[in-house]
């Protein structure tokens, strides 16, 4: 990561003068909270991919640093929102937003970033842009309504979870790698190539989340947390289509509990290891990022292709 810093140092300045005027507000108190926002930002890999898929594909210019605020401002906003709606203290390991100013004001500050992002983009009449994002956050909508869904009736398939953390999780990333192929040359094929390149890696990038839950190391949320939210993800999924009735009984009636006990968490990821529902989801895994690169490999070799393998690496193998 500090390799590709480096590379991107003058860019991420230039995209973060742009983000932070973006985020400018004359209301005292939400200036305030956006100056909390700037302060607390993660490790900013969607603008990341905006930068490289730009650089990969001609010469970045203005329209590419719009274009990485914007996904960074929309990204910021659902995360906003999605900490009120989980009602989570922390983010990043800071105090969440909904945490230091209560929920209603969480909800227009999620508002206020998604409307600053409509109009960066609008007032720079970056239309296609805004399009390709607009439809990554409808679709991160869609996939989280999705899932609640299914969690109600525990019914998810394969088929049923790769399209839900499809719209979730690769959307965003999928339109950021296409926002910023596009903002340099407007080609239509080549921002189309990015946009599956990303969503490859993206779906990779929720498999590498959904196997923290079953680690042992420190990852930044707790052991079993998808477990207790009822979520089902690809190493149980495909446990429960490996193992016999009794133990697929057992495990869908300590599923449906509202409060578990560690016992039963317990219980749960040692089944699924027993089963290689592990092995089994890295090797999916793998074959997403292999996919991701065959994609990237019809494009001419360069240092922004060099760094983004790079950045595809860090993603997936990063311990949290």
């Amino acid at each position: 990561m500090d390799e590709i810093k480096k590379y991107l140092k003058k860019d991420l300045q230039l995209f973060e003068k742009t983000f932070n005027k973006a985020v400018e507000s004359n209301v005292s108190l939400l200036d305030k909270i956006m100056k909390y926002v700037v302060k607390t930002k993660g490790k900013q890999l969607r603008p990341m991919f905006v930068i490289l898929s730009g650089k990969l594909c001609g010469e970045i210019n203005e329209k590419t640093y719009r274009a990485a605020s914007l996904i960074e401002l929309l990204h910021t906003a659902t995360l906003v929102h999605d900490d009120v709606v989980d009602d989570s203290n922390k983010r990043r390991g800071f105090f969440s937003i909904n945490a230091l100013w209560k929920n209603k004001i969480a909800v227009l500050v999620g508002d206020y970033l998604l409307s600053k992002g409509l109009l960066l983009s609008l007032g720079n009449k970056d239309f296609r842009i805004l399009e390709i994002l607009a439809t990554a956050v409808k679709e991160m909508s869609e996939g989280e309504l999705l899932q609640a869904e299914k969690a109600r009736k525990l019914d998810i398939t394969e088929e049923i979870y790769f399209e839900i953390i499809r719209c979730k999780t690769a959307s965003l990333i999928s339109s950021a790698c296409g926002a910023g192929a596009y903002s340099v040359n407007e080609n239509e094929d080549e921002s189309n190539l990015m946009r599956q390149f990303g969503e490859k890696v993206g779906i990779a990038f929720q498999i590498k989340d959904d196997l923290f839950d079953y680690g042992k190391e420190d990852v930044g949320k707790p052991t079993g947390n998808d477990i207790k939210e009822k979520k089902m993800t690809l190493p149980l999924i495909y446990t429960l289509n490996q193992c016999d009735k009794q133990t697929k009984s057992k495990i869908i009636n300590i599923f449906k509990h509202a409060n578990k006990k560690k016992d039963e968490i317990k219980y749960i990821i040692d089944t699924v290891i027993e089963h290689n529902g592990i092995v089994y989801a890295q090797q999916i895994m793998d074959r997403y990022i292999e996919e991701s690169y065959a994609i990237l490999n019809k494009f001419p070799d360069s240092d922004a292709k060099k760094h983004l393998v790079e950045l595809v690496e860090y993603s997936i193998h990063r311990k949290y």
